[in-house]
C-alpha cells in the first residue's frame, strides 16, 4: 500500500499514474475512492447542486457516429418545444429552488437560433430576478453568439470534446468541415476567452479506446484547466453507425466503473471543480449516480424537460427517467441523496471554486 500512497500524494499524475489507477482493484480501487471523497470533502464540500435539464430540441445539423439524434437518423422522432415551454420548465426550476438550469439540444448555428437563445435568456432573468443560473450546451458558434449570450445571462457552457486523442476523435466524427477537432478546441479556448465558466467532457469505453486514451482525456481536461466536467459511459445506439462494432466493447459493468474511476482521479487531480454524475450512469445502475456522487462528483441534473419529450431526446439506448415528470424526478432524487451522505444546496448556484481561482474574479 506504500506504492499505492506514494502515487496519491504526487502533485502532478503522470500519463502512467492514471493507467495504474484505471487498472486498480481491490483494495487498490477501495484506496483510490476513499482518497477522492476525501478529497471532494475538504475541496468542494458535501453539498451537491442542481441543474435543471431542459433538452429542448433534437434537431442537430452534425452527424456524430454514435449519438443517436445525429442528423442522418431518419427514425429520431424530431422534436422542438416552444418557448412557453421551455420557459415552464425553467418556472418549474426556479420555483423548485434549483439553483441553475441547463438549456441543451442538437448543435444549430444560425442567427435566428442565436436570437431565440438570446431572447429566452433574458426571460428567464425575468423569471427569476436574476438570480437562476444559466449553463448552455449548444455546440460550436461564432465568438460574437458566445458573447451575447453571456451578456444576456448565460454565465456556463459545456461543450464536450467526447475524445481529446485527434485520431480516436476522427474515428467517431465523419471527416467534414462541421466535425473537425481542431475547431472543438477552438470553441473552448474561445469559451474561456469570452469569460466562460467552461465545461467539457469525454465518453469512456468508446470502440477503439485505449487506456492511454483515457488518460491522455483527463491530462487533456487539466491542462486547459477546465471549470467543470461531464463524462459518463459510452452506451451505444442501434441507429448508429458505431452500433456495428459493440462486440468489441467492454461490458457495461466495465464502462461504469471505469466512469467511476476516472471521475475519484479527476477529483484528486482537480480537486476544485464541479464534476457531474452523468445520467447514463444510472441507465446501468439504479444508483449509479448517487455512486458517483460519493466517490468525488458534486452536481446533479435533474430532468425538468416535459415528459412526453423525453424519449425523443435518445443519445443512447436505455435512457432513465424518461417516463417521469419533473416533480417525480426531484422528490427521489432528495432522498437518493441523503442515502450517500450528501445535501441538496437548494437555492444555490454552486459555480466552480476553479473558475474564480483560475481567473481571478
Amino acid at each position: 500500500m506504500k506504492q499505492v500512497d506514494a502515487i496519491l500524494n504526487k502533485n502532478r499524475f503522470s500519463r502512467e499514474d492514471i493507467v495504474y489507477w484505471l487498472k486498480a482493484e481491490g483494495e487498490e480501487k477501495t484506496r483510490l475512492f476513499e482518497a477522492s471523497q476525501m478529497i471532494k470533502s475538504q475541496y468542494v464540500g458535501k453539498r451537491v447542486y442542481f441543474r435543471g435539464l431542459v433538452e429542448f430540441s433534437n434537431i442537430c445539423s452534425k452527424n456524430c457516429y454514435y449519438c443517436g439524434i445525429r442528423r442522418a437518423n431518419q427514425n429520431a422522432e424530431r422534436y422542438n418545444l416552444t418557448d412557453s415551454e421551455i420557459l415552464d420548465a425553467v418556472r418549474f426550476a426556479y420555483e423548485n429552488r434549483y439553483g441553475s438550469v441547463v438549456l441543451q439540444g442538437g448543435e444549430i448555428s444560425s442567427p435566428a437560433f442565436a436570437r431565440r437563445i438570446t431572447g429566452l435568456l433574458r426571460r428567464i432573468q425575468e423569471i427569476s430576478e436574476g438570480t437562476l443560473g444559466v449553463t448552455l450546451s449548444l455546440g460550436e458558434q461564432p465568438e460574437e453568439v458566445y458573447r451575447e449570450w453571456l451578456e444576456n445571462g448565460a454565465h456556463r457552457y459545456l461543450l464536450r470534446i467526447e475524445a481529446s486523442n485527434p485520431e480516436l476523435y476522427n474515428k467517431i466524427h465523419p471527416e467534414d468541415d462541421i466535425h473537425d477537432y481542431h475547431k472543438r478546441l477552438e470553441s473552448l479556448r474561445t469559451l474561456q476567452k469570452v469569460g466562460y465558466q467552461t465545461g467539457t467532457g469525454v465518453m469512456i469505453g468508446l470502440p477503439f479506446q485505449t487506456w492511454e486514451d483515457l488518460a491522455g482525456d483527463l491530462i487533456f481536461m487539466r491542462d486547459f484547466d477546465i471549470d467543470m466536467v461531464g463524462m459518463g459511459p459510452y452506451i451505444e445506439h442501434k441507429d448508429t453507425p458505431l452500433y456495428q462494432y459493440r462486440d468489441q466493447l467492454v461490458s457495461e459493468e466495465e464502462r461504469f466503473q471505469l466512469t467511476l474511476k476516472m471521475t475519484a482521479i479527476l477529483r484528486i487531480m482537480m480537486k476544485d471543480i464541479n464534476i457531474a454524475a452523468a445520467t447514463a450512469l444510472q441507465a446501468i445502475d439504479p444508483i449509479g449516480r448517487e455512486k458517483a456522487l460519493k466517490i468525488g462528483a458534486n452536481v446533479i441534473m435533474p430532468n425538468v424537460t416535459p415528459g412526453m419529450y423525453r424519449n425523443n431526446y435518445k443519445l443512447y439506448e436505455n435512457k432513465p427517467c424518461t417516463d417521469e415528470e419533473a416533480a417525480d424526478c426531484t422528490n427521489c432524487l432528495d432522498v437518493r441523496i441523503g442515502m450517500v451522505g450528501d445535501e441538496i444546496a437548494y437555492g444555490e448556484r454552486g459555480d466552480p471554486k476553479h473558475y474564480y481561482n483560475r481567473t481571478g474574479k
